[in-house]
């Protein structure tokens, strides 16, 4: 059987490797020519897969193979793709091959617009110290293709799945299915707000037991429409919560409460910001659904250390932190960055503009930062946004190397302040990714300091 894997990244490598470990004859290409790929190349020739660079496949190609696996920054309404499927070639996401191979397994499956990564992390934590191997793998931590080639046994998946590679998921059904957030993102992909709301809610529509943020007024409608086995959180109280106090995971006071029950105080959460609160309530809970001990999630939260990229600090300067939160790569996600660091605040943003107005963000921009250093693609286009609201306290630098230096600059004239990164913007004009874009921050940091 030949299996033709279109995409030559991580999750790409990991589903060729799994297959042929499971006796396919594999092909993988990718459109690119750099010299990474082409240590990859040499890399997987070695283990018998077949390599195309600077290949895009066309329809005769894909013909050819019995299964299509697209990794996930590849869109799924490319013409040959769409092409492929209407002459009913087999064709999934590498999300979905892991699936295939691993069903066996308990899954939990985490999804949202943002605070995917920080409640995966959590969720990872709190089952490894109740006792189960549960690696955290997507779009942290292992390709979930990667999981499949493991010798360890393993007791759980948590998986957190993008828009992206839900859309190319037919069977994914995660006994316990988490949804963080709903805002407008990845338009340019989905085109729709409502398209991109069903491909998540396809997610939860399969998961066996379902938790959602009570807290988002989407998530509460939908909350509303589904029946069985639904539980919410809430950051508000129990007054907050859809139906009985039995299904909710709640602050209550100075306690977070899960389906009834103290599970500790909130002062003993490590994590900054009410939205990390509200993606711990989601971990917290399916932690108790899966059954562990009250005693070992209250240590779990105790002991996580933050994940990286998000709300990091990364070091001082001059006794001011500087902060690294790269992942916040949209309006939103940058304005819940900004919202839990307190005034004054020097933030370094910019990057490859997302869609949607930023009304909020910028708002508050307005109200919480001293200084603004812009970077990238979209730094003419936000020092126009400021021109209009009438802030003047910005600063046009282009690239990290200078933001950092300027930021330095400013922290010595500030004792007061804080140094954030949160770009409200993709990294792909300046970086491969959010990380590459936050370790560069976070290596500048430490030169400097």
């Amino acid at each position: 059987m030949k299996a033709y894997v279109i995409g030559l990244g991580r999750s790409g490598i990991a589903a060729s490797r799994l297959l042929k470990k499971h006796g396919w004859q594999v092909t993988i290409s990718d459109r690119g020519t750099s010299q990474a790929l082409k240590r990859d190349q040499h890399s997987l020739s070695q283990e018998g897969i077949t390599v195309k660079l600077a290949e895009t496949p066309t329809l005769e190609v894909l013909k050819t193979a019995d299964l299509v696996i697209v990794s996930p920054g590849v869109p799924w309404d490319v013409p040959a793709l769409v092409q492929a499927r209407e002459h009913n070639i087999p064709m999934y996401g590498e999300m979905e091959l892991a699936w295939r191979y691993l069903n066996h397994l308990r899954w939990v499956g985490i999804t949202g617009t943002n605070g995917k990564t920080t409640t995966t992390a959590l969720c990872s934590a709190l089952f490894q110290q109740g006792g189960w191997y549960a690696p955290a793998c997507g779009n942290i931590g292992y390709a979930a293709c990667e999981l499949g080639l493991q010798d360890t046994p393993l007791d759980w998946v948590i998986a957190e799945i993008s828009s992206f590679q839900i859309e190319s998921s037919q069977t994914i059904a995660p006994e316990i299915g988490l949804w963080t957030t709903f805002s407008a993102d990845h338009l340019d992909r989905h085109y729709t707000l409502e398209n991109y709301f069903n491909i998540k809610k396809s997610l939860l529509d399969r998961a066996q037991l379902k938790v959602l943020n009570g807290d988002d007024p989407h998530l509460r409608e939908l909350a509303n429409q589904y029946r069985g086995n639904v539980y919410w959180t809430s950051i508000k109280g129990a007054t907050q919560l859809i139906g009985d106090r039995s299904r909710g995971i709640y602050i209550q006071g100075d306690n977070i409460i899960a389906f009834g029950e103290k599970i500790l105080k909130v002062q003993d959460c490590p994590l900054m910001g009410n939205h990390n609160r509200q993606n711990l309530l989601l971990a917290v809970g399916a932690a108790r659904l899966a059954g562990i001990e009250k005693s070992a999630i209250a240590q779990g939260i105790r002991n996580f250390p933050g994940v990286p990229h998000r709300l990091e600090t990364v070091c001082h300067i001059h006794e001011i932190p500087f902060i690294n939160d790269s992942k916040a790569t949209n309006y939103e996600a940058a304005w819940m960055g900004l919202s839990s660091v307190p005034a004054p605040v020097i933030l370094i943003a910019g990057g490859q503009a997302k869609t949607g107005s930023g009304e909020q963000w910028f708002q508050l921009i307005k109200e919480k930062a001293e200084k603004v250093l812009l970077i990238g693609e979209a730094a003419s286009q936000f020092a126009q946004r400021f021109d209009e609201m009438g802030y003047s306290s910005y600063q046009i630098v282009e690239t990290m190397e200078r933001a950092v230096t300027e930021a330095v600059k400013q922290a010595k004239d500030n004792p007061s302040a804080s140094v954030l990164l949160s770009p409200a913007c993709a990294s792909f004009d300046q970086y491969d990714n959010f990380e590459q874009r936050g370790d560069h921050f976070r290596h500048l940091c430490h030169i400097s300091s």
